[in-house]
C-alpha cells in the first residue's frame, strides 16, 4: 500500500479515485493535482513509482491543508461560532442541525424526543382452555 501524507492508499484503485481516501481531497481535486504533477490518472496506486509518489506528496503538502491541519482549522471555526454565541454556534453546542434543516420530524433522537411505535391496538383473545 502506498502511503501519502501517513494515509495508506489503497493498491487495486486508480490514483485518481485512491487519492481521495485523504481527508480534503475529493474527486475533483484529486484530479487537479494529478493535471499539476503530470501523473496518470488511469494508473493504480500500486504501479506508482517512488519519484512520482513524491511529487504528488509535495504538491499537496504545498497546495492544500489535509488531514489533520483541516480537521484542527474546522474545529477551531466551530469553537469561534460557540464563544462569539452567533446563532449557529448555539446549534451546534446543543448539537442541533445548523444549516436550516426541519427537526419536527426528522432529528427526533438528536433532540431526545424518542416515541416508542404502539402495535395496533388489538387485544389479542384469551387462549381457548
Amino acid at each position: 500500500m502506498p502511503r501519502l501524507i501517513g494515509i495508506n492508499i489503497p493498491d487495486n484503485k486508480r490514483i485518481e479515485r485512491a487519492l481521495t481516501y485523504i481527508y480534503g481531497i475529493g474527486i475533483s481535486r484529486s484530479r487537479e493535482i494529478l493535471k499539476a504533477t503530470g501523473v496518470d490518472i488511469n494508473k493504480r496506486a500500486k504501479d506508482l513509482t517512488p519519484d512520482e509518489l513524491k511529487k504528488l506528496k509535495d504538491f499537496i503538502e504545498k497546495s492544500f491543508k489535509t488531514e489533520g491541519e483541516l480537521r484542527r482549522e474546522l474545529m477551531m471555526n466551530i469553537k469561534q461560532l460557540k464563544e462569539i454565541g452567533c446563532w449557529r454556534g448555539l446549534r451546534h453546542a446543543k448539537g442541533l442541525t445548523v444549516r436550516g434543516q426541519r427537526t419536527k420530524r426528522n432529528s427526533r433522537t438528536v433532540r431526545g424526543n424518542v416515541r416508542k411505535t404502539v402495535g395496533s391496538g388489538r387485544v389479542k383473545a384469551p387462549a381457548p382452555k
